[in-house]
């Protein structure tokens, strides 16, 4: 599945209406739904891309002034959905980039951004879970294409005026990568 979803309210209740009419609407499938910090709510959805635009334009319309973002993405970067999830098993470890945001939606765009700006490998796309909001993507490869990858993810987050940071770590302690990993 390489088409996604996303819809970011305000709040959680709202958000679980949202996201019930979201699969009444359309025949799609959820791969991600829940409360996250602080306070707000996050549904991910993938199926046919006409089904995801269909859902996300109904999720607009139900989610009234609760919505905070939505986004349809056609054609996903490699293994973001996995990174979402956190279940990337990273192959070799070598330098390291972040890239830290104020949305979930943000963080997304800018990892299928950082993915298809270089040959990286994604660790993580930390969806505002215990971080009061915030969100960060991890990755890891060679120093220039971390480099390329966090500053075309960067460039997303930037212009939508909700980048916080990034860094590059060109040769990680490994009792750091003991503790990222």
């Amino acid at each position: 599945m390489n088409s996604i979803g996303l819809v970011e309210c305000k709040n959680v209740s709202k958000g679980i209406v949202v996201t019930d009419e979201m699969l009444k609407s359309a025949g799609i499938t959820l791969l991600s739904s829940g409360a996250v910090c602080p306070g707000k709510y996050v549904t991910i959805v993938g199926g046919e891309l006409s089904a995801i635009k269909a859902s996300v334009d109904h999720a607009k319309v139900v989610a009234e002034d609760a919505l905070i973002e939505t986004f349809v993405i056609g054609n996903l970067g490699k293994n973001v959905i996995e990174a979402v999830h956190g279940v990337v098993d990273v192959k070799e470890k070598r330098s390291f980039g972040i890239i830290e945001t104020f949305t979930a939606a943000s963080a997304i765009r800018a990892a299928d951004a950082a993915v298809k700006s270089g040959y990286i490998e994604l660790i993580e796309v930390r969806v505002a879970r215990g971080m009061a909001g915030k969100c960060f993507v991890s990755m890891t490869g060679d120093v220039s294409d971390v480099r390329a990858a966090v500053e075309a993810g960067a460039r997303i987050a930037a212009d939508e005026g909700v980048l916080i940071n990034t860094e590059v770590i060109a040769n990680p302690h490994e009792e750091l990568w003991n503790a990222i990993l």
